[in-house]
């Protein structure tokens, strides 16, 4: 049985007392959702204070990005091993804003991936197209590519230690969203691709769908039969929204 999942990924957004409030609501509505998983993906700066906010609750602590290097001079940057401090439980690779304004290539998303993964932590893979590339039917080419560079390197069993999440470059942060059937004709993709490479590990991967989902549209997305739960942007900085949202896994 595939495992169910919301994470939010707060971007840059947040400090210590918005963090808290914010947190504290969650926690108290959330905290026996049951086997659902949800984390949230914080800024570095507040992993600890989030780590000690979350301390005996069933909310697990994320970040945003992670250093395909294991340590050196490499200033700025975050190594794996160091998110594991702080008992970092998950971490997003590939999200579209790192391909798109910091460059990072399929290569350097696998190497974090591999990273990530060689610290024990799980990491939530993004893959996503463009509008442009939407419109010239390439959705499926560049999906694959992407998939595959990181199996390429890693090998197709590491998914079974990981999340793959569907994010339509065109539906993020601009308030547009994938219809339902939509979203579900990528996830079916991107499972019947894996599937012909081993299919108990299709069966087993979690894969999210991103891209403006709100309360209101949650369930109708959830529904469908590739679609595992989401990783949710600005939805996730609203409490009363992103308790909306995990609830909809329910469902």
């Amino acid at each position: 049985m595939r495992k169910k999942m919301v994470a939010g990924n707060w971007k840059m957004h947040g400090n210590l007392v918005d963090n808290k409030q914010l947190l504290d609501a969650v926690i108290a509505e959330l905290n026996g959702l049951g086997e659902d998983l949800v984390a949230v993906c914080v800024p570095y700066l507040y992993l600890p204070s989030v780590q000690s906010q979350l301390q005996n609750t069933k909310i697990a602590l994320g970040a945003q990005n992670v250093s395909q290097y294991e340590k050196g001079a490499y200033t700025g940057e975050i190594s794996a091993s160091m998110l594991s401090d702080f008992q970092c439980q998950y971490v997003i690779v590939g999200h579209s804003e790192r391909r798109m304004l910091f460059g990072e290539d399929n290569h350097v998303v696998a190497e974090k991936y591999v990273a990530a993964q060689n610290a024990g932590i799980t990491p939530i893979l993004c893959v996503g197209e463009t509008m442009e590339q939407r419109e010239a039917k390439i959705t499926e080419q560049v999906i694959e590519q992407q998939l595959m560079s990181v199996i390429n390197l890693a090998g197709i069993e590491t998914l079974n230690k990981a999340v793959v999440a569907y994010e339509p470059v065109w539906a993020i942060g601009t308030g547009k969203t994938a219809s339902p059937e939509q979203a579900q004709d990528v996830h079916a993709f991107i499972r019947e691709g894996i599937a012909k490479q081993n299919l108990n590990v299709a069966n087993q991967l979690t894969v999210l769908y991103g891209g403006s989902v709100k309360g209101n549209n949650a369930s109708e997305l959830f529904a469908m039969p590739d679609i595992d739960g989401g990783l949710i942007g600005g939805a996730s900085l609203i409490a009363n929204d992103f308790i909306a949202i995990c609830r909809a896994l329910r469902h």
